[in-house]
């Protein structure tokens, strides 16, 4: 009886090589699959929680009378002296942690966003600790270097935005993290995501404008307002990990 020769000598190098070919094809079309899915699922996660630290925001504002800025802390520190937690003025950080304080909000895990200078927070909120560098991935947007927004002006303006392009104050922001799409919370407390112009990594917000662009009266922060971001501190070890691996995950 007759055998097949083809089951004894295996796979010719052609054969292999269609193999290999439909292998790569199917990796070429899935793995960008899967990469949208994840960032999309990041988006997700940061909208829920920039909703939460937004709805915190308000919360302050009623019992401070306003959002974070120098004044408050001092109030905040008055009325809760047991605090030993820092309100600095360089970062988003720094006025968040008034939130805690007050009790406007008890977890660190709603401050966070993924972005290749955050990690997971660890809910660690004592002295040194409570929102340490790389546990938030909010920026925070006021009217000054030291005067946070009205919540009576234009309630279209942008208060808490992700994820500001490598962690920077001019209003780029990273068009790699969320697919393409910044996630903005504002003062009328609607959380968008945002499509991020890739030219220029800014968001556009009609008539040519752009969401940042104060001082026009064309836009949502009128003449008078000239906005400032506080971004949030990088996990700088991680930030330079990522640019160095940028499949790390």
């Amino acid at each position: 009886m007759k055998t097949n020769s083809r089951m004894h000598r295996g796979f010719t190098l052609v054969e292999l090589l269609v193999v290999i070919s439909i292998i790569a094809t199917l990796a070429g079309v899935g793995v960008p699959v899967i990469i949208s899915k994840k960032k999309d699922g990041d988006r997700a996660q940061a909208t829920a929680n920039i909703k939460e630290v937004g709805l915190a925001m308000f919360t302050f504002e009623q019992d401070y009378g306003s959002y974070p800025c120098n004044s408050t802390a001092v109030e905040v520190r008055n009325n809760n002296p047991e605090t030993s937690l820092a309100f600095g003025s360089s970062s988003s950080n720094d006025f968040f942690r008034q939130l805690i304080a007050a009790g406007s909000i008890d977890s660190e895990t709603s401050f966070y966003a993924k972005t290749p200078y955050t990690r997971k927070p660890d809910n660690v909120m004592t002295q040194g600790k409570c929102l340490a560098p790389g546990e938030c991935g909010f920026a925070y947007i006021m009217a000054t270097m030291t005067e946070p927004l009205s919540s009576s002006g234009n309630s279209r303006r942008p208060l808490l935005v992700a994820a500001v392009f490598n962690g920077l104050t001019n209003g780029t922001f990273d068009p790699d993290i969320y697919a393409k799409k910044a996630v903005i919370f504002r003062i009328d407390t609607s959380a968008t995501a945002e499509a991020i112009r890739p030219s220029d990594k800014k968001v556009l917000v009609g008539g040519g404008k752009t969401l940042m662009q104060g001082g026009d009266k064309d836009t949502v922060w009128g003449s008078d307002v000239n906005p400032v971001i506080k971004a949030p501190e990088k996990n700088r070890a991680n930030f330079a990990n990522k640019i160095d691996n940028p499949n790390t995950p």
